[in-house]
Formats: C-alpha cells, sequence, structure tokens
C-alpha cells in the first residue's frame, strides 16, 4: 500500500486557504528513520491555526497539519523501534513543517518518538495530547516552584480549551482547590466535573488593567490565554507564587509593572511543550499514566474523524471548542 487518506490544506490563491481530505502517496512524506501507521490524532488550536494558513505555524503549503500522531510503527531504519511498536510523537516539527497525524501515515525522525506508556491506551495518549503534556509541564513547573495542595486556591485560564480542562481536572486530581476561568457561563457544570471547586468569569480577569498591583488571591496559577488577562493574574498572585505561561489566544503583549515581582516576589514560569528534550517529554508521560492518570478523562473527550476536521477547525477558531477532540485517523 502506498496511499493514504490525510487532511490537506492548500492554498488557492489571492490568500484563500482550502482543507480537504485527499489520498496521498508515502513516497511524499519527508525522510526520517520511522514510519508510522497513525491510529489517533487530536484537534489543537496551533492545528486550526496551520489550517487556516498560517505562515507564523506552517511556512509552505500544500500541508497536512497535526501536531500529535499516536499509532504503529511501520516501518523503522533504527533498533529502538521495531515494527509492530505502539508509539507517540508531539511537538518538535510535526504538523508545522513536516506532514502531521491528520494523515493515515507519518515519517518522523527516530528522535521525536517515544514507545507508548503502558499506563495509556493510544486513544488515551491522544485524549491528552499536546495539551495534556503541556498541562502537565505547567503544573510540574509550580510544583518544582514550590506550590503545594495546602496553599490555597490555584486559578486556571481559558479553563475549557484543551489545555484549561486537562489542567483543571489534573490539579483537582492531585488534591489543589481549583478556581476555573471560562467566558462560557454554560459550561459551568462542564468545569465543576472536572473538579473545579469555583467559576471565575472571564470579564472579572479583565478588569484592573490600568493598576500596578491588584488584591492578593492566588497561590498559583495556569496560563493559557496572555495577553492583558495574564498581567492581571501576575497582579493578584500570593506573595512568592507563580503562574505557569503557555497560550496565545488572549494575544501575545505582556504590558505592566514591574511591581508584583519586586514587592510581592512572585515568579513567572515560561513553558515550551514542543522543543524540550524527549526525556522530558517521556518523563511527563510516564507520570500521566500513572500516578497523574486522570480517572475522568472521558469526560474530557470528543471523538471525530478525519471528514469532521474541516468543521471542528471552525470551531476552535471560533473559540466554540469544549474539551478535548480525538481525531480517529486510521
Amino acid at each position: 500500500m502506498t496511499s493514504f487518506k490525510a487532511l490537506q490544506t492548500s492554498e488557492s490563491g489571492e490568500g484563500r486557504f482550502e482543507t480537504s481530505v485527499i489520498e496521498r502517496d508515502i513516497n511524499d512524506l519527508p525522510s526520517g528513520e520511522v514510519l508510522i501507521r497513525v491510529s489517533y490524532s487530536s484537534l489543537n488550536y496551533k492545528d486550526a491555526l496551520s489550517a487556516s494558513g498560517n505562515r507564523g505555524v506552517t511556512r509552505s503549503f500544500p500541508h497536512t497539519p497535526g501536531i500529535d500522531a499516536a499509532g504503529t510503527v511501520a516501518e523503522s531504519s533504527v533498533a529502538e523501534f521495531a515494527k509492530g511498536d505502539e508509539v507517540i510523537v508531539t511537538g518538535y516539527d510535526l504538523g508545522m513543517n513536516t506532514a502531521g497525524g491528520f494523515g493515515q501515515y507519518i515519517r518522523v525522525p527516530a528522535a521525536w518518538v517515544i514507545k507508548r506508556p503502558a499506563g495509556l491506551s493510544l486513544r488515551e495518549s491522544m485524549a491528552l495530547g499536546t495539551a495534556g503534556l503541556t498541562a502537565a509541564l505547567c503544573i510540574d513547573k509550580l510544583e518544582q516552584a514550590g506550590l503545594e495542595p495546602g496553599d490555597g486556591q490555584v486559578l486556571v485560564t481559558g479553563a475549557t480549551g484543551g489545555v484549561g480542562s486537562i489542567a483543571v481536572a489534573l490539579l483537582s486530581r492531585l488534591g489543589y482547590s481549583v478556581a476555573a476561568v471560562t467566558g462560557k457561563a454554560d459550561q459551568s457544570e462542564f468545569l465543576t466535573q472536572l473538579g473545579a471547586k469555583q467559576i471565575v468569569e472571564r470579564s472579572a480577569l479583565q478588569a484592573g488593567t490600568e493598576k500596578p498591583m491588584l488584591k492578593e488571591q492566588w497561590a498559583g496559577a495556569v496560563d493559557t490565554v496572555g495577553g492583558d488577562i495574564l498581567f492581571n493574574v501576575v497582579k493578584s498572585l500570593q506573595r512568592g507564587a507563580s503562574v505557569s505561561c503557555c497560550g496565545l489566544t488572549a494575544g501575545t503583549a505582556f504590558q505592566g509593572s514591574v511591581l508584583p515581582f519586586i514587592l510581592r516576589g512572585v515568579n513567572l514560569l515560561g513553558v515550551d511543550s514542543v522543543e524540550i528534550p524527549l526525556v522530558v517529554k517521556a518523563s511527563m508521560w510516564d507520570k500521566l499514566s500513572v500516578q497523574w492518570k486522570l480517572p475522568n478523562l472521558d469526560e474530557l473527550v470528543q471523538e471525530i474523524c478525519l471528514d469532521d476536521l474541516p468543521i471542528a477547525i471552525e470551531r476552535i477558531l471560533a473559540g466554540q471548542q469544549t474539551g478535548r477532540l480525538v481525531v480517529r485517523v486510521d
């Protein structure tokens, strides 16, 4: 078999982009030591940006997005992986400028691949995907900075999104009291089911941007949105507390005062889940498969197929997606 199905985004002229499911040839895939038959992927905001022609994510088209992939090794030229091994690939250049997980096959460098942890199925690994990995890294950084469950409430912004919803569930699983921020009033029950103890209206985090300091509230925070909301979170952290920053849906600008940093000693922790060493990714996946495994993972997940992706991409770009979308590829 040399042909396979894949989602492809093509430039149709005058800056317009079209996305559809096509037949591709395995021989057209880029070089790499490992050929993987993909069983599952997941839809992330970065995938939607790629599929909409954002050249900050993907430079050239036509292109197959999908920054996550889980499947079975079909061919390998390295000893670390054998045909039939079940594996996971997230981040690096997958789905950005290298054909990604929205195709039934990918070919990638062995240095991007980890074996599926025994505690997770392929589907479960993609229910987490880059979003779950990012959420775990955010919480791990907070704990390394000293956060403990008894310290007080931990805030999660963008709480109905992929990273945010998993962060809410993970923090709750680990014994933290979670305050979840959302602009979707109809999703309060969803967030409560994930473990949130308090629902915070997004508008409350948008007030007071002109002030250099705000009332101390949060023992820690996971911020998935950036912009003015992030700085308002920084200004309302308790003394010595930290916020992990991993998103930009509310903007990339960060304008504000240094006062919270020098008067309260707070910390702003940047989180990258794309280019970190593979050993760090593997250690996080091990945590997510054992001591941090979520018992309510299915509550976060909806499953779609390749043909459903164009509509799902429009929804996530419009801010209408809640929780995680697992893509059944094979």
